[in-house]
């Protein structure tokens, strides 16, 4: 008879579960022995108060399955064989073997196969004796699967609540950069209106002929400035764009100041 647990939701760190439940196992008193370890199977022989089994460990999609079958045959043979003999009479199977009227084997072969009552009494006791064991070891076994999964489970829950975090985070920079582009954009469009005006300006001063020389330059070289940052603010390098957006503000802010003067003189 096999005995089935499984650790539930925990196939993703199915290694981890293979060596927790040996290190558990081994903590209870187990001896494990003959371990062949692999990335969605393992197997092994156990041995646990005289009682000796094999375990499989496999996944099974979300969970991992342990299966644990116990290797009993030894112990019901002697105590079948002791509760033939019982049942044949000791006395009849010694007369048997004195007179020498078969052989010896004969005899106990006999004996094993005409005492029913004996033989089933025998068995009987023979695998009670064992299932007693294996339940004592299925539920150290139990107890262990479910300790197992209890750690997992809580190394599982961290890392959903830290890649949850990092989510939020995310999130949260995500707006942050949301916010901090709209503010930027806000910043060009006031810078481009101020742009245009100042270029108005000029034009109008070369159309009374005064010498604009010095502030095209600037309002040229401050349209330059504002297309570079436009094409920055596009590509999500906010320090670019605020750079260029203060540059071209001293531009404007220059030819403004050279056609006063120019007025003036």
């Amino acid at each position: 008879m096999a005995f089935i647990y499984y650790g539930q939701g925990v196939s993703s760190l199915y290694r981890d579960f293979v060596e927790r439940l040996m290190s558990q196992l081994a903590l209870r008193g187990t001896e494990i022995t003959h371990q062949e370890i692999g990335d969605a199977s393992s197997r092994m022989d156990v041995r646990h108060i005289g009682e000796e089994g094999r375990m499989e460990i496999t996944v099974d999609r979300e969970n991992v399955r342990v299966s644990y079958t116990v290797n009993r045959e030894r112990k019901e043979v002697k105590k079948g064989i002791a509760g033939a003999i019982t049942g044949a009479g000791i006395g009849g199977l010694l007369g048997g073997i004195l007179r020498g009227d078969r052989d010896v084997g004969d005899i106990v072969g006999g004996a094993i196969g005409g005492a029913a009552a004996g033989g089933a009494y025998g068995a009987y006791d023979g695998y009670e004796s064992s299932r007693e064991e294996r339940t004592a070891f299925a539920e150290v076994l139990a107890q262990a699967v479910r300790d197992v999964e209890d750690e997992l489970q809580s190394i599982i829950e961290g890392q959903e609540e830290a890649r949850e975090a990092l989510r939020e985070r995310g999130r949260q920079k995500r707006e942050e950069d949301l916010a901090r582009t709209e503010e930027l954009r806000e910043l060009l469009e006031e810078l481009y209106g101020d742009l245009l005006a100042v270029q108005e300006e000029v034009e109008l001063a070369a159309a009374e002929g005064q010498d604009v020389r010095k502030s095209r330059a600037r309002t040229d070289r401050a349209e330059t400035l504002y297309l570079e940052a436009e094409a920055a603010l596009e590509e999500g390098n906010h320090a670019i764009v605020k750079a260029k957006t203060k540059a071209a503000r001293a531009m404007v802010d220059g030819a403004r100041d050279v056609l006063e003067n120019a007025g003036d003189e």
